[in-house]
């Protein structure tokens, strides 16, 4: 109960902006184009092992996915309405069994100019194993572990396109907690997170607004980003709770500026994220970059082989209640992208991230295949080796596992 009321207090917001400026764009604009979509999914993921940790369920885990795309635009292209909603129903773990306005928003596209308001999702970035400096959505961590899964984040954003660049400002008014894994479900430490009672540095909580800003633009090869935030961190800092049987998120204000560089050169791809906060304890810089050669053609077929090689260095302090814990310390990622270029869209990723101090390996296997015009299926793998009992792995050394997803598009 206390999750479901976090979750309409959370999307009470969103909902009322988009519900306003749906209002406005129809009334001013009654006649214009709808287009509808969304999908419809069910995900099996099985433990290679038992749990580690009391209180959480052993077995395979099952859940249901499904998602609405609707998409409104005016007959001048001028006004659009997105609506994105989201829902999972898990098998095993309540906190899993949840759902989101992942977008839903009104967008103004003026002479030279944009502006959107209501629930958007931003992506910055282009290393492949660690999205370093994306920071205005919170992460769904409960989703999954790579952190790439987003909640819908309330905002107003312009953007304004120059011969020197694109300009974009963001007004940030209402803060989305991470989500986590509950007692009952897998991936997570000895101790689950009470997210119930989160603790706020700033005394608006979630109702602090946050600002952010960023410049891209295309030099020729170069891909160059610059980005600057100030506001509640995404990624929380734990406190034990008073009883010591669970953890509490603490969000810190922080002050960030990123950078994030993409050269193409041919066959050659090169990328680097970097980042200096302050916020949370001592101001820390952290950086990815890496490269990624495709060889093109390899079968008679047309399918294509990429090499990817990527390094992780993070100095934030390593208390975990002063600054949010990574792994990302010090690290290397060896992977490889083939990708067979056939009518069914076939992939495949995988890879492994090596800590240099200790050797503790994360590996990951991702496919994904096609079936006619609407079927999709998805194979994913997360698994762990020889982790040493000082990494931040240790706790989930038992939860490897094997996810696989069919979905339905309409």
């Amino acid at each position: 109960m206390n999750s479901t009321l976090r979750l309409l207090r959370s999307l009470a917001m969103p909902l009322l902006i988009l519900a306003a400026v749906l209002f406005g764009a129809t009334a001013a604009h009654a006649r214009g184009e709808w287009d509808t979509g969304g999908s419809a999914g069910t995900e099996a993921r099985v433990f290679a092992e038992a749990p580690a940790w009391p209180g959480q369920e052993d077995g395979a885990q099952f859940s249901i996915i499904l998602e609405g795309d609707f998409r409104w635009r005016s007959e001048d292209r001028r006004h659009h309405v997105v609506l994105v909603p989201w829902a999972r129903i898990d098998s095993l773990d309540g906190e899993r069994t949840h759902a989101d306005l992942r977008e839903g928003f009104y967008r103004y596209i003026g002479d030279g100019f944009t502006v959107e308001t209501g629930v958007i999702k931003v992506f910055w970035g282009v290393a492949e194993s660690r999205h370093l400096v994306d920071i205005v959505n919170q992460t769904d961590l409960v989703e999954d572990s790579d952190g790439e899964d987003k909640l819908g984040q309330p905002a107003l954003r312009v953007t304004h396109q120059t011969g020197w660049g694109r300009l974009e400002g963001y007004i940030l008014p209402g803060f989305r907690e991470r989500t986590f894994p509950g007692l009952d479900g897998r991936l997570r430490g000895p101790l689950p997170v009470d997210t119930d009672a989160p603790v706020y540095e700033h005394a608006d909580e979630e109702r602090h607004v946050d600002i952010a800003a960023r410049w891209s633009h295309f030099l020729g090869d170069w891909d160059v980003g610059l980005a600057a935030f100030h506001g509640t961190s995404r990624a929380p800092a734990f406190r034990r709770t008073p009883d010591g049987q669970a953890l509490q998120p603490y969000y810190a204000i922080i002050s960030q500026l990123s950078a994030d560089v993409q050269l193409t050169r041919g066959a050659w791809l090169w990328k680097g994220e970097a980042l200096v906060r302050e916020g949370q304890g001592h101001t820390f810089g952290a950086f990815t970059g890496g490269l990624e050669y495709t060889f093109y053609g390899i079968t008679r077929s047309g399918a294509d082989f990429g090499v990817l090689i990527e390094y992780h260095h993070d100095g934030r302090d390593s208390d975990p209640a002063i600054a949010p814990p990574t792994t990302f310390n010090n690290d290397v990622f060896l992977g490889g992208r083939f990708a067979m270029n056939d009518f069914n869209d076939t992939s495949l990723l995988g890879g492994a991230i090596v800590d240099t101090e200790n050797g503790s390996i994360a590996g990951l296997i991702e496919a994904e295949r096609r079936f006619g015009s609407h079927i999709f299926l998805e194979v994913e793998g997360r698994f762990t080796l020889d982790v040493d009992p000082q990494d931040g792995l240790f706790a989930v050394r038992r939860d490897d596992a094997l996810t696989l997803r069919l979905t339905r598009h309409f």
